[in-house]
């Protein structure tokens, strides 16, 4: 059994939209019954886009499985010379099993054409919204502007459509006008039924002037179908193509009037843990929001989310099921601080290794590598701990800030120091040894050789944060003189743990 993929073009004037239907032919009826034919087994695709009745598609994608030998980029060949005309399959080749079009991180792009002249063109009908009243497409441009971004888009969404979380991201979106043809050209991360078409409906009416530019951010803010313009012809729609994500992303921003937040998915290919900060969120859009992006973090491999709601720490209710996921606390980041005892007479500089059995060493530009190598050991599971990469390192060394050392023994690096001068205190953004040199009182020393550093420096106080469950550490801060200051931070998490395959669906 192999799994074929395929990019499709197919001029969709005689068809029923891609989805089998049994009021007319189908896109996806016509594959099936070729592949079926040409391979000699009974076959069903799976496609990425299941465009409406009369839209057209030039790199549209479907996936089949198939027990025939015949290799997978023959098929194309094969296929073509059966299909109808109006149907093309541009490329085929083989991926893994568990390969799905729509399970798949995508940014889709719609073109929506519109021949802006008195009279229709006879050769451009199929392929274009013909319309005689002349557009300003500089105001249709900046109308499309306010489009942009994660947006709620229910105003744009027909009513019968089934998607409950109206939510979407637009990439990109822009006007261009050559000689008579409009072509509005629309990137996402995803399309609701009949988005393109109203979006281009709209847009139409921005250009005619019966609504000025500003007035989509009206129609966002409204979230009423009926405040949106009307649903533009099929027949100008094509779906240009399809560009699959290849490495997953380290942060998602999501980012609008209503609501901020920031997944940062850096952990996610090596500890499945993945760290949402809601910055702040309108109450009625809190739960979608929680249930939506925390579900985009499961279906990119993450087995447990933990999320702090920075705006409220008491909102996500524990046990309530956000979506599939039922949250529970999980911990508070606390503000440890301790006043510095020593007099800048008696403290000593960094460079001196004298009483100290580990030898600091300031890290430079060359010894990131070593220095992030070290850090990931000593916080694999630390709670609230992120991988730290040699790019962030480096940001902290060319902030005059931040000072990072290596603590070595016997020229072996065992532990390490953050450090980061603030007016009046030094923090200490992180510290830590390796499993196998503590006990040995490492830490402590670091402790009392940083508060040297602070004295030196003429600060007053030395600051850090720790995790409420991580009680060694804060055993052993309480011991060297820090006091409990508050919390920064509440700290929820969920766990995957239904089946991966019945969630994506």
């Amino acid at each position: 059994m192999k799994r074929v993929k395929m990019v499709l073009a197919y001029d969709g004037t005689n068809y029923c939209g891609w989805q089998f239907q049994s009021n007319g032919i189908t896109i996806e009826e016509v594959l099936n019954r070729t592949l079926s034919e040409l391979l000699r087994e009974p076959v069903a695709v799976i496609g990425a886009s299941r465009t409406d009745s009369g839209v057209h598609a030039e790199g549209n994608v479907a996936v089949f499985d198939t027990e025939n030998r015949m290799p997978a980029d023959k098929i194309c060949f094969a296929l073509n010379q059966r299909l109808p005309e109006d149907i093309r399959v541009l490329s085929s080749q083989e991926v893994p099993l568990g390969w799905h079009p729509r399970k798949q991180n995508c940014v889709k792009t719609y073109e929506y054409r519109i021949l802006n002249r008195k009279i229709d063109m006879p050769t451009l009908r199929l392929y274009s919204h013909f319309c005689y009243f002349p557009l300003n497409e500089h105001h249709m441009r900046k109308a499309a502007s306010y489009l942009v971004g994660e947006h709620d888009f229910k105003s744009f969404c027909t009513a019968r459509g089934q998607a409950e979380d109206t939510v979407r991201t637009i990439y990109r979106a822009d006007v261009v006008k050559e000689r008579d043809m409009i072509t509005i050209t629309i990137k996402g991360s995803g399309f609701l039924y009949n988005m393109v078409r109203i979006i281009a409906g709209t847009l139409i009416k921005v250009g005619m002037g019966v609504y000025p530019p500003e007035h989509v951010e009206e129609i966002l803010a409204a979230r009423n179908r009926k405040a949106a313009g009307p649903t533009a012809p099929a027949r100008g729609l094509t779906l240009i193509g399809l560009e699959y994500e290849t490495e997953l992303k380290k942060k998602i921003i999501g980012k609008n009037r209503d609501w901020e937040y920031q997944l940062i998915q850096t952990e996610i290919p090596e500890k499945k843990k993945a760290y949402l900060f809601i910055n702040r969120c309108r109450e009625d859009d809190f739960d979608g929001l929680l249930a939506r992006v925390t579900h985009q973090a499961m279906r990119n491999g993450a087995r447990q989310v933990y999320v702090c709601d920075k705006e409220k720490d008491d909102r996500i209710v524990p046990g309530k099921d956000y979506g599939y996921y039922p949250f529970s606390y999980g911990y508070d980041m606390l503000a440890m601080r301790k006043r510095v005892t020593l007099s800048d007479g008696g403290a000593e500089d960094v460079s001196s290794d004298q009483a100290f059995q580990g030898v600091w060493e300031k890290v430079s530009i060359w010894q990131t590598s070593p220095f992030c190598s070290i850090y990931n050991q000593v916080f694999y599971a630390v709670p609230n701990s992120a991988t730290l990469t040699e790019k962030e390192a480096r940001e902290y060394l060319v902030n005059s800030r931040w000072q990072l050392f290596l603590i070595k023994i016997r020229d072996r690096a065992v532990g390490f120091v953050i450090l980061v001068d603030k007016e009046g205190e030094l923090e200490i953004d992180s510290l830590g040894v390796l499993k196998e040199y503590r006990g040995r009182g490492l830490a402590r020393e670091i402790l009392e050789r940083t508060e040297m550093t602070a004295a030196k420096m003429g600060k007053e106080f030395l600051s850090l944060t720790v995790a409420s469950i991580n009680t060694p550490a804060i055993s052993l801060y309480k011991s060297a003189g820090f006091e409990h200051e508050g919390m920064i931070s509440r700290w929820y998490v969920t766990e995957d743990g239904r089946d991966r395959e019945a969630l994506r669906k």
